[in-house]
């Protein structure tokens, strides 16, 4: 993480009173053990993760985000309020936020109107009084206009996406800026709630649980209120024309699957497997992290791909058995472990894939042996460029490249074989469960598999994860 940059400042001079004696430096200026250092500094702009160098802030961390807007899928235009709840982690002078989104009509802390600035996507916030370290502090912030999609390295398209009856609205690894502000960073988690005023006729679907809709004057309001902590890249409030269904698993757990009505008899067996691969995921990875589930099968071709938005993946079209599977696996690894930095998206790709590869297996298809020596896995020839790029630090052109997603699958089922099937079976569960809720880092993944298994697995994890070149012998 960079660490907050101190600002300058010259030390008290000391003044002569009556009495002779000298007064003291302010001490409410001074850093307490550090006379004549600034005690307020400004929180970093950045977590200095080097795939996305703005991403991020640091000096606070977000405790809940509050969004409340309309949108008008005729006009695209969005009329907003966002009310972010921080404590603070140090003595602030200034803060950043994450923002790419429309005009900002105002902005307040703790109630007061404070300054900001706006450069990229910093939002650079003033706040008067200044939060204390361990103190919580409120942002609201209001703003109006036409968001937008954010283009990536890769090419691909994230954000605020128009469709031809709402909005897809996805967010990994930095499309959630272009309409929400936010602290944009796996490793800064938060409870969300949404209220989505739309037209009547169209749903507004977000993480978590539907707790009211109401219809009144030709808008409908949807609030979602999404409890357990979420990183930003997860979050959605997608809009649109739906088929909804609404059940409860047999586990308990409800289910609310949005569906475009064009897309209902390409995605049914997908839909209708949800509560067995929910059930196979559990026995497999440990108890369901969250407390509904469901999906969101929306038409927007432009986008190309499906998202494990938490509680609910999101998909750009007709979804698969396979992909829902990957999305479902993705629920523990991914959403509720999340990578620290972006070079550790094999720990999220890897472990969907390979969940997949196994609920394929349990649903009759191939054998995860057979996946993995298949033309697409490791029978590639060891000239192809599949094995050019270092799985634990891919890059981001290639972080979304069939890279992370298979290599990352192999690496587990190699490590299967190394360590046994009782180890293997308990570093999945301790993975999902020791890290629930936060984020981890592939040393932390390393560190688990050879306390579970009791063995040293530095060569084997040297020619997995961080080597260029098929691996031979491991």
């Amino acid at each position: 993480m960079t660490l907050p940059r101190l600002r300058g400042a010259a030390l008290a001079t000391a003044a002569l009173v009556a009495a002779g004696s000298l007064v003291a430096p302010n001490a409410a200026s001074a850093a307490p053990g550090n006379p004549g250092a600034p005690r307020f500094s400004p929180g970093a702009p950045s977590i200095g993760d080097p795939y996305f160098p703005d991403q991020g802030n640091g000096g606070y961390d977000v405790q809940h985000y509050d969004l409340n807007f309309s949108y008008d899928p005729a006009t695209r235009f969005m009329n907003a309020t966002a009310t972010i709840t921080a404590l603070a982690t140090q003595d602030l002078d200034q803060f950043n936020l994450d923002f790419r989104g429309p005009e900002i009509s105002s902005l307040t802390v703790n109630g007061k109107k404070t300054d900001f600035t706006r450069d990229g996507q910093e939002l650079v916030v003033t706040p008067r009084p200044k939060p204390k370290t361990g103190q919580t502090f409120t942002v609201v912030v209001k703003y109006a206009g036409v968001p937008g999609p954010v283009t990536d390295p890769d090419g691909s398209i994230e954000g605020w996406i128009p469709t031809d009856d709402g909005a897809f609205v996805v967010g990994e690894p930095q499309g959630t800026p272009a309409w929400l502000p936010s602290n944009d960073t796996p490793t800064d988690k938060a409870t969300f709630r949404f209220t989505a005023k739309v037209p009547e006729g169209l749903t507004a679907v977000g993480n978590g649980q539907l707790l009211s809709q109401q219809t009144k004057d030709g808008w409908t309001t949807f609030v979602w209120d999404n409890t357990e902590p979420m990183a930003t890249y997860l979050a959605t409030i997608t809009i649109g024309k739906f088929q909804v269904t609404e059940s409860v698993l047999p586990s308990g757990i409800p289910s609310y699957v949005a569906i475009d009505p064009r897309l209902v008899t390409g995605s049914a067996n997908a839909v209708s497997q949800i509560p067995k691969m929910m059930e196979f995921f559990t026995e497999k990875f440990g108890p369901y992290p969250f407390a509904s589930t469901g999906a969101i099968i929306d038409y927007a071709p432009q986008v190309g791909y499906a998202l494990e938005t938490q509680t609910k993946p999101i998909f750009s079209n007709t979804a698969s058995v396979g992909t829902m599977a990957h999305e479902i696996a993705h629920q523990w690894y991914g959403n509720s472990v999340s990578p620290e930095r972006w070079k550790d998206i094999w720990l999220n790709e890897g472990f969907a894939t390979y969940g997949q590869w196994m609920y394929t297996e349990f649903n009759g298809g191939a054998t995860v042996n057979a996946t993995f020596n298949s033309s697409s896995n490791y029978g590639r020839a060891a000239s192809s460029s599949f094995w050019q790029v270092l799985l634990a630090d891919p890059g981001p052109m290639d972080m979304f490249s069939n890279i992370p997603y298979n290599r990352g699958a192999m690496t587990l089922h190699a490590l299967r074989g190394k360590v046994g099937e009782d180890a293997f079976s308990r570093i999945l569960r301790q993975w999902a469960a020791i890290h629930q809720y936060s984020h981890a880092a592939t040393a932390d993944f390393i560190s688990l598999a050879e306390r579970e298994s009791g063995q040293d697995l530095t060569a084997f994890f040297d020619v997995w994860l961080f080597q260029k070149g098929k691996p031979t012998s491991w």
